[in-house]
């Protein structure tokens, strides 16, 4: 039997961590089990070694250059070409030049179902390139339900894979809550905490549950930690904040560019964590959270719909009276060990690879 040769462009681990790291990482892990399959990883400075590791059917590449362009329009291309590629894996955009099946991972086209909150530039020009790359695509990937009814929907294709998110090991851990959050308090400062992961877009939401936090007054009990790099300004948000008093900014703390370690740490140790985005394609942190048997409260528009296992603490993200009643909520959590079993059985990384092995599986067959 022939082996299949499958590029993965893993050039998302050179930049800070991110859901689309996550992605890679836990699917990946699954699929290097298959010894059919050669795997060949490509980044320019990150050390994928550590996280794939030494085995006879994965190799690894360094990109030359970090421009994105170079990267898309010459060295890919020779990259697949050299190595005799059969499959190359992309997340959201392809290059043009094709010398072998394209996957590509969309995670979601949210810019096209609530564009008020994304720059122009962004919209113009993620719509075409989307757009192309599902259509140049032999193998079209996306998370939810949700994301794949817009693509199919915006884009006119059919034939999406749904690959979940899944949460990994490390937050199903057993940990000791005091310990924990002792070590946070002497690394990042902080304790009795309401925790927020996501990076920074108006999107997120991020102005809503600064008003909750300030307006029911939980900041003389708690603090609020924001952990997400910055991606796009909320300018709603900057312009709250600056009005707030010393004493209540000082209860305030933004944390980014932490590494995987201290993000299950800080998640362990926060009293609610809260996941009041309005939009996303799928929505991994408060299953992270839930994980870590850590009260959570989320949003029940878009892709978060699909929790239904968390129901009794869906909100409504456009409601700040519907948040601080389910914050509430939170804080006498009962159930929560019943909710992480859920997440356990429901969100794997293997259930994800498997789909993706079905998808190269059926192009075969259908192109043969």
């Amino acid at each position: 039997m022939k082996t299949v040769n499958i590029l993965v462009d893993c050039h998302v681990f050179d930049q800070s961590l991110q859901g689309t790291t996550t992605y890679l990482k836990g699917i990946y892990l699954e699929l290097i089990k298959d010894k059919t399959k050669t795997f060949y990883f490509v980044s320019h400075k990150y050390n994928l070694e550590e996280i794939f590791g030494k085995q006879e059917n994965i190799k690894y590449i360094n990109y030359k250059s970090k421009n994105k362009f170079y990267r898309l329009l010459i060295e890919l291309p020779q990259i697949i070409k050299k190595h005799k590629i059969d499959y190359a894996h992309f997340q959201y955009i392809v290059p043009p030049i094709k010398n072998c099946k394209y996957i590509v991972t969309l995670h979601d086209v949210l810019f096209l179902d609530y564009p008020s909150y994304f720059p122009l530039l962004y919209k113009v020009s993620k719509k075409f390139l989307y757009k192309f790359s599902a259509k140049y695509s032999d193998v079209v990937l996306t998370v939810s339900q949700f994301s794949k009814q817009r693509i199919e929907h915006h884009f006119k294709i059919k034939n999406i894979y749904i690959t979940p998110n899944a949460v990994e090991e490390s937050f199903f851990e057993s940990y000791k809550k005091d310990e924990v959050q002792r070590y946070v308090l002497e690394k990042f400062g902080i304790k009795n905490y309401f925790l927020f992961v996501s990076r920074w877009e108006p999107r997120k939401n991020h102005h809503s549950l600064l008003k909750v936090f300030v307006e029911n007054q939980y900041y003389k009990n708690y603090s609020l930690v924001f952990l997400g790099d910055e991606a796009i300004q909320n300018k709603e948000y900057n312009n709250y904040y600056l009005d707030l008093s010393n004493d209540i900014k000082s209860k305030i703390f933004k944390l980014n560019k932490i590494d995987f370690n201290d993000l299950v740490q800080i998640n362990r140790a926060a009293e609610v964590s809260i996941y009041p985005s309005i939009a996303e394609g799928f929505g991994i942190p408060p299953l992270e959270s839930i994980a870590c048997e850590t009260p959570t409260v989320c949003s029940n528009t878009t892709a978060m719909a699909d929790f239904d296992f968390m129901s009794d603490c869906l909100f409504n993200p456009l409601d700040t009276i519907d948040l601080n009643s389910k914050i509430q909520k939170a804080l006498s959590e009962t159930n929560i060990k019943e909710k992480k079993e859920k997440v356990f059985k429901k969100y794997k990384w293997s259930l994800a690879a498997k789909q993706v092995q079905i998808a190269i599986s059926e192009n075969e067959t259908n192109n043969n």
